[in-house]
């Protein structure tokens, strides 16, 4: 199995990364997805964590791979697409099911990304830039950091959404070819 993760901050563009693939008929798993459904399920001693804390805490305690683990009981076919990855524990973990696994980090600067949480608004849309540096924060201290610098690939999102659109396409014509 091929399998390629998506590594960036929020905002940078994974998940128009994603939506590319998909126009691809690539499967994929959002990290974040895999948090937002056991969320609903924690125990009454995480009833008052919120979602970014819970998905911490249970690093804490099954090891910074466990939400890797967790997605790759849902993985099959010759590749997969892994939307979120965010430390190199996670890569491991990837690493430990295909030698094949290649790492695209998506870049894009702090204020575009900022601008674009907030225009997208989700409910995990930062309401200023204190809590938007604090999520950056908590992101980097998970591994995010080290697994874009480590990675395979990198992609600059900073101009329209066709040109990175244009870019993904090439980047995915590359590694699937």
């Amino acid at each position: 199995m091929k399998l390629i993760l998506i590594a960036g901050m929020p905002g940078a563009g994974k998940e128009e990364f994603l939506n590319v693939a998909v126009d691809r008929d690539i499967p994929f798993i959002r990290m974040g997805d895999l948090v937002r459904e056991l969320y609903p399920q924690r125990g009454p001693e995480d009833a008052d964590l919120n979602l970014g804390q819970f998905a911490n805490i249970e690093r804490e305690r099954y090891g910074y791979n466990i939400w890797a683990k967790r997605a790759l009981e849902r993985m099959n076919g010759e590749v997969y697409l892994v939307d979120g990855c965010r430390s190199l524990d996670e890569v491991d973990a990837y690493r430990g099911l295909t030698d094949d696994v290649n790492i695209v980090a998506i870049h894009t600067s702090p204020s575009i990304r900022y601008d674009r949480l907030v225009m997208r608004g989700r409910d995990d849309a930062p309401k200023n830039v204190d809590e938007f540096r604090a999520r950056d924060n908590r992101e980097i201290g998970w591994g995010l950091a080290d697994t874009i610098v480590l990675s395979d690939k990198l992609i600059v999102n900073e101009g329209t959404l066709d040109e990175f659109r244009a870019s993904v396409n090439e980047l995915l014509d590359r590694m699937l070819s």
